[in-house]
């Protein structure tokens, strides 16, 4: 990579629902168990410290009152974005390691102040949940792609009245499963989609037909939920599905994407080191982002 890389910890849980009652999602995790394998060494990454969330709380909260932690979480976002923020603007490759799905708004945020920037959503669900096709809407991660096109309360979308922060057409959707109930609304918004058995047959062509779609804009994001992998292969997410693609793949996909000028950083999500006892996974993570980042 041309620019030199820096790790941030976000490690936000805010957009989850719980696993179990009493219990909160252990992705605040991730970033802890990924430094465990001795990630921000391996990439040769400056250390860029630790955006420290609210707490985890969604005493109250009904079905019908809209996204459950969203003050917490529109704090985080602002206070995430500013430090990413100064990072870019110093010409740094960000490797943001969460959280879940919704930390994609502080980078969102970050980049919309900026100028145009697109995002490369990476995920096994299109997150597209909007009050319009579902009963009600909650968990902000099952939403997030929604969330930082426009679609949604405007406390969490229209932060410093800059929302949307990415335009439909600046987003590309990659390694939805089949059977996604939400795929229609995203074509239908006139977002590119590559389903995980598109990428599955040709991971460099969905990276080239990526850059492609981007290419005139000022830059871009990958946001990778690490549930685009097969379930078999990762299991340790809050919502493992069959049908997803293989780290050769998702290593092949994500080295086009990163190496890209217009690249400036990625997210990390999902993962949760409660699933992953004795650190299998989070190994084989962490030697296909190392191989991905270097």
């Amino acid at each position: 990579m041309e620019k030199d890389l820096v790790v941030v910890d976000g490690p936000s849980n805010l957009g989850l629902r719980p696993p179990a009652e009493g219990t909160v999602p252990g992705c605040y995790k991730l970033a802890g168990a990924l430094r465990d394998q001795g990630l921000v060494r391996r990439i040769g990454a400056a250390d860029g410290g630790y955006v420290t969330p609210p707490r985890y709380d969604r005493a109250g909260w009904q079905p019908g009152d809209g996204v459950f932690n969203a003050g917490a979480m529109a704090s985080y976002t602002v206070k995430l974005a500013d430090r990413l923020e100064a990072l870019i603007g110093e010409n740094k490759f960000v490797v943001l390691l969460g959280g879940e799905c919704s930390n994609l708004l502080g980078p969102a945020l970050a980049l919309k102040r900026r100028g145009r920037y697109g995002v490369v959503y990476l995920d096994g669900h299109s997150d597209f949940r909007t009050v319009d096709n579902s009963p009600y809407v909650g968990a902000a991660g099952g939403e997030a792609l929604a969330l930082v096109t426009g679609r949604g309360q405007a406390d969490l979308t229209d932060l410093e009245g800059l929302g949307p922060y990415t335009r439909d057409t600046d987003a590309v959707l990659l390694g939805i499963r089949a059977d996604d109930e939400y795929v229609g609304d995203v074509e239908k918004a006139g977002v590119p989609v590559w389903p995980a058995s598109r990428i599955a047959a040709d991971p460099s062509a969905a990276a080239r037909g990526t850059l492609e779609h981007l290419a005139e804009l000022d830059g871009f994001w990958v946001h990778l939920d690490v549930d685009i992998l097969d379930a078999a292969i990762m299991p340790a997410v809050d919502s493992p599905d069959p049908g997803g693609i293989d780290h050769d793949q998702l290593r092949a996909l994500l080295r086009p994407l990163l190496a890209s000028p217009k690249c400036v950083g990625i997210d990390i999500g999902i993962f949760d080191p409660d699933l992953d006892p004795d650190g299998t996974y989070a190994a084989e993570l962490t030697d296909t982002l190392v191989a991905a980042l270097s």
